[in-house]
């Protein structure tokens, strides 16, 4: 593994509010940005073909420039085929007859539509319920562990508002991008899953500074390096293996890589704010004021 030259940050220039000010501030705002994307949408993330149903249409002989300006019916994405002038097409928006009416436009532009699926929208709805309880299992879970692991509540507390929170800033993130126009990550069952990965890592980083901090010998700052020494090149490590998989996946078109890369980015920058300023705060106040004083 490559180890980064982790710097040993003098944590005593900041005072607890200080340290736990911007990563719960940041939280409040991507809270407030879901809540009113969700009050415009209906929803509290723009939803992908797996979530709302539609229409997959697989088309050739055409461009993608050429296939935006020929439906009027709203596209979840154009994915290309390597090698090939074809494209696949998921439209979000379906209805009585939509998927002739798709191919009946696509025929009219002067393309050559090879196949049509439709999904029901009953179908995405399901999934959209199996997605929320698995994420809601997931948390669930961890939290137990998370509790059962270190009996006391300021340091359990401390991982969950963590892991709860880099969940919630990519979601965010998805939202102002969607907002802007700048690039639309939908939520998928890809994306679904970087999220509960997301969890994952979140668990391990926090995990690991609990364990040097409470069950370690050394002083408390000593043992926040060493721990900030592995954690932070883990980290990194991961945010670099992911961008590169994001800038690969994108040049060669590869489906869904890109959004589960760039989610995974989001939510393992956002966890080096979490774990060492957020819930190192809370495990010092608990250290030298709180109840393990």
């Amino acid at each position: 593994m490559v180890e980064f030259d982790v710097p040993e940050i003098d944590y005593d220039r900041y005072s607890n509010r200080q340290l736990a000010g911007p990563p719960l501030a940041v939280l409040g705002v991507s809270l407030l940005v879901i809540a009113i994307y969700w009050y415009i949408h209906k929803t509290p993330v723009p939803l992908g073909f797996d979530f709302t149903g539609g229409t997959e249409m697989r088309i050739a002989n055409a461009t993608e420039s050429g296939i935006r300006e020929a439906f009027d019916a709203p596209i979840d994405s154009i994915r290309p085929v390597q090698g090939s002038d074809e494209f696949i097409v998921t439209f979000l928006e379906q209805g009585t007859g939509s998927s002739d009416a798709l191919r009946s436009t696509a025929e009219a532009a002067g393309f050559d539509p090879i196949r049509t699926d439709t999904r029901s929208a009953a179908f995405g709805s399901t999934n959209q319920q199996n997605a929320l309880l698995g994420l809601l299992l997931a948390f669930a879970g961890m939290s137990v562990f998370v509790f059962l692991l270190f009996r006391t509540f300021v340091p359990s507390i401390a991982v969950v508002i963590s892991a709860f929170s880099d969940i919630v800033i990519p979601l965010a993130i998805m939202d102002i991008l969607a907002l802007t126009g700048l690039v639309e990550i939908n939520l998928s069952l890809g994306t679904v899953a970087a999220l509960l990965m997301l969890i994952g890592y979140s668990v391990d980083s926090d995990i690991l500074l609990n364990n040097h901090i409470l069950r370690r010998r050394g002083s408390f700052y000593e043992s926040t390096y060493n721990a900030m020494r592995t954690g932070v090149t883990m980290t990194l490590t991961s945010i670099a293996a992911m961008t590169v998989m994001t800038i690969v996946a994108t040049i060669l078109a590869i489906p869904l890589l890109p959004d589960i890369g760039l989610i995974l980015v989001f939510g393992l920058t956002a966890d080096l704010m979490n774990t060492y300023m957020l819930n190192l705060s809370l495990l010092r106040w608990y250290k030298f004021e709180g109840v393990a004083r």
